[in-house]
């Protein structure tokens, strides 16, 4: 018998717009020019396709019903059978010097300002159905893998634990439920500000995550 073909992997990526000592999100560039950037610099792989760049408000509950409204539309249409899935999600870490990526979220809303539609919870469930505020949803991608492959293109990264309890924590959660509803893979990144790591290292980064994540699922 043949090797059965390798399913191909559609990838849909978002980050975030401003928000309360971030005047100018490096995420949202980043999100806005990644289509562009790879397929004119032919940087996706073969089997890969990124299908949806979406830069969502930096709020909780208020955006809710836009960020589901984004998941949903990330798969409709596809074939779960011979596709892998992955949500990977942007998000800016102003006192970061390296790339970090997210392991895990907690249920937990306990925001240090209010989001930018004025909303701002403490010790709130994300969702309130979970349970309590210390269950936690663990990314299913092969996040060590992932982490060998950036290093090795010479990239300053790492994991963490602890995603914050702000709107990337928030966003996080409500993906990694909605990953692990479909079958699906949800993956959270932190970067930093564009003047601790230029655009386009940045972009070039991103670029390899994509690559890492899709060559790992």
């Amino acid at each position: 018998m043949g090797s059965q073909e390798p399913k191909a992997v559609t990838i849909n990526v978002t980050g975030f717009k401003k928000f309360q000592g971030i005047a100018h999100n490096p995420t949202e560039t980043i999100v806005n020019n990644l289509k562009n950037f790879v397929e004119s610099k032919g940087l996706l792989p073969a089997g890969v396709t990124l299908r949806s760049c979406t830069v969502l408000e930096t709020a909780g509950s208020g955006a809710l019903p836009v960020l589901l409204k984004v998941l949903k539309s990330g798969i409709s249409g596809i074939d779960t059978k011979n596709e892998h899935v992955i949500w990977l999600h942007l998000g800016v870490d102003g006192g970061a010097r390296k790339f970090t990526l997210e392991q895990q979220a907690v249920n937990e809303a306990s925001f240090f300002c209010p989001d930018e539609l004025g909303w701002q919870p403490m010790r709130q469930p994300i969702v309130a159905d979970d349970g309590g505020i210390s269950r936690k949803r663990q990314t299913t991608c092969s996040i060590e893998a992932i982490l060998r492959f950036l290093k090795n293109k010479g990239y300053a990264a790492m994991t963490s634990n602890d995603a914050g309890l702000f709107i990337c924590n928030y966003v996080y959660y409500q993906s990694l439920r909605f990953a692990e509803q479909k079958g699906h893979k949800s993956l959270f990144v932190h970067v930093p500000l564009f003047s601790t790591i230029n655009e386009e290292t940045q972009m070039q980064f991103v670029a390899s995550l994509l690559e890492a994540i899709a060559s790992t699922c």
